[in-house]
């Protein structure tokens, strides 16, 4: 099955659809082919693989696509092949996916995968990053603009960061400890880097069977450009790094919070926690 968002990333997705079906029918496989309109996706994805007997899906949008996608799926054996077309692709940067179709599409009708961990956050499907603060309210903006793609983030990045009120109070319990520090942003994170390509949690894994929680504490400028060009090395004084398998975040007043790349709203409350499940998601990465 393919699975295609049709205004993820704002670009026309038919040379995907051309492109999928010539593969499918040199690999002789049957096709089924579903667009989204945002009402009950997953219901119908879910009847589609029941009646088709699905056992592969490649899904053509960005993050927020993946996400439910494969929260329809992750009782499921099924492979994953990710077609990376949304605005901001962090999950198959991760996934070490290449940017250009071809490549894409190689990986996706292969068998080498990840068995990737899922986590839960407040009963959502969490695959890449989810995140308290300024990231959040930045996701939030751009949303809420006419301007898609990596250009309609940076617009927004601006009058995001001058309309902040950061940082805030924020506590940690987790690993049997408790830890409560201002921060600008609490990242949850089962993934090293944002689709932007800052590395904002060097040591993290897809399948370890754990996540970080990333406790930000100011604008340390030449500690967030070092995100950007993959240091793997986190000055305590900037940035505080729980590795657990669950975790409760509590704020005192609500902050934005998104997930995957989805502005969730404001919470004030967060309960985390590692799921059961593993994705198997077609990957040039080593499995361990």
């Amino acid at each position: 099955m393919l699975v295609i968002n049709p205004i993820a990333g704002g670009t026309d997705k038919e040379h995907i659809k051309n492109a999928v079906r010539e593969k499918a029918t040199k690999k002789k496989f049957e096709l089924e082919v579903y667009e989204t309109t945002g009402e009950k996706d997953g219901e119908r994805v879910s009847s589609l693989i029941n009646e088709a007997n699905i056992f592969r899906i490649l899904i053509a949008g960005g993050d927020g696509t993946v996400r439910e996608i494969a929260d329809v799926v992750k009782k499921r054996d099924v492979f994953i092949g990710i077609i990376a077309s949304g605005s901001a692709n962090g999950l198959a940067l991760n996934l070490g996916i290449p940017d250009d179709l071809e490549g894409q599409l190689q990986i996706a009708f292969q068998d080498d995968y990840i068995a990737m961990d899922v986590l839960e956050i407040d009963g959502e499907t969490s695959l890449h990053i989810a995140d308290l603060g300024v990231n959040a309210a930045l996701i939030k903006n751009y949303e809420e603009s006419e301007i898609r793609g990596k250009l309609g983030y940076l617009l927004q990045a601006l009058p995001t960061l001058a309309a902040s009120k950061y940082p805030f109070e924020v506590t940690v319990e987790a690993n049997g400890s408790t830890i409560t520090v201002e921060a600008i942003l609490v990242a949850i994170a089962n993934a090293q880097k944002f689709g932007t390509g800052a590395n904002i949690n060097p040591t993290g894994q897809l399948d370890d069977g754990e996540f970080e929680v990333l406790l930000f504490k100011n604008f340390n400028i030449p500690e967030i450009l070092k995100t950007f060009y993959g240091d793997n090395s986190l000055n305590s004084d900037f940035v505080t790094v729980i590795k657990t398998t669950q975790a409760k975040i509590t704020t005192i007043e609500p902050i934005p919070f998104q997930i995957d790349g989805e502005f969730m709203g404001s919470r004030s409350k967060i309960m985390v926690k590692m799921g059961k499940e593993k994705l198997k998601v077609l990957s040039p990465l080593k499995v361990l």
